[in-house]
């Protein structure tokens, strides 16, 4: 009898670590619907994976180990659903309105955002060095760059003195990318640095639209940038169920999902 509920939890552990190739993300309930098995049961199996190795345990759940830490470079995330990130892009452009205040964060996804703004008389504070370029030949643009140490992962600026530029203002919306978002881990980014930086610029701004393709969601990473509350919006495009959507907007966000362009 000792050796099958062995054999039947290698299986259950097995099948976890499947289904996080696939989702980068669990919940502790999904797991019981799945398997039918108590919560006792698949906390304790997700307590070895995590001693093994094999995953990361998070409040509710658990996120695979390569989820947490991976992050692709500025010129792998440009490629990498470009169509999806052109169409956020010019979504949020739309919001921005003559005479707006507004921080972008770096990103490629905020750098569609950068090359569609229509509005007139707006100030733009960027830590991206691309933003800069693009918005630099922009007249109807007050562009205030905030220097600091230069990412070479993700070209962006990040560290103390990048903070202590962002904290002199306050505006009206800031343009966030992220790695990762989900309702209980809210959201994050691989690089603990980086994501101190994007606190900042969401801590200083009135309204926080976070842009996220379909990929993002239920994805967990290594660094905490904020909680799911601290989110106005969220503008994805992608098929997005009707489960996830109502979680978040259950969650007080907003969630503006765009259809892709033929």
């Amino acid at each position: 009898m000792k050796v099958m509920i062995i054999c039947l939890q290698r299986n259950v552990q097995k099948k976890i670590s499947e289904l996080l190739k696939e989702q980068s993300s669990l919940k502790v309930i999904e797991l019981t619907e799945i398997f039918n098995v108590s919560e006792s049961t698949i906390r304790r199996d997700l307590q070895e994976m995590d001693e093994k190795g094999l995953l990361t345990r998070t409040h509710g759940g658990a996120v695979s180990i390569q989820s947490t830490s991976f992050e692709p470079s500025f010129k792998e995330k440009e490629i990498e659903g470009h169509d999806e990130k052109v169409i956020i892009g010019k979504i949020a452009a739309s919001m921005i309105k003559d005479g707006d205040t507004i921080l972008l964060d770096s990103g490629t996804t905020t750098l569609e955002v950068a090359k569609h703004i229509t509005a007139h008389r707006v100030t733009v504070i960027t830590n991206s060095i691309d933003i800069s370029a693009v918005l630099a030949n922009n007249e109807n643009i007050d562009l205030i760059v905030t220097g600091g140490s230069m990412r070479f992962t993700t070209r962006a600026m990040v560290g103390s003195i990048t903070e202590n530029v962002l904290k002199n203002f306050r505006v009206d919306k800031a343009f966030i990318g992220t790695n990762g978002i989900s309702i209980e881990e809210g959201v994050t980014t691989p690089n603990f640095i980086e994501a101190q930086t994007k606190k900042v610029m969401m801590n200083v701004s009135n309204k926080v639209i976070v842009l996220a393709d379909s990929s993002k969601f239920n994805k967990v990473c290594f660094s905490v940038i904020s909680p799911i509350r601290a989110v106005s919006s969220i503008i994805t495009s992608g098929n997005l169920n009707k489960e996830t959507l109502k979680n978040f907007e259950d969650a007080g966000v907003e969630i503006i999902c765009t259809e892709q362009e033929e």
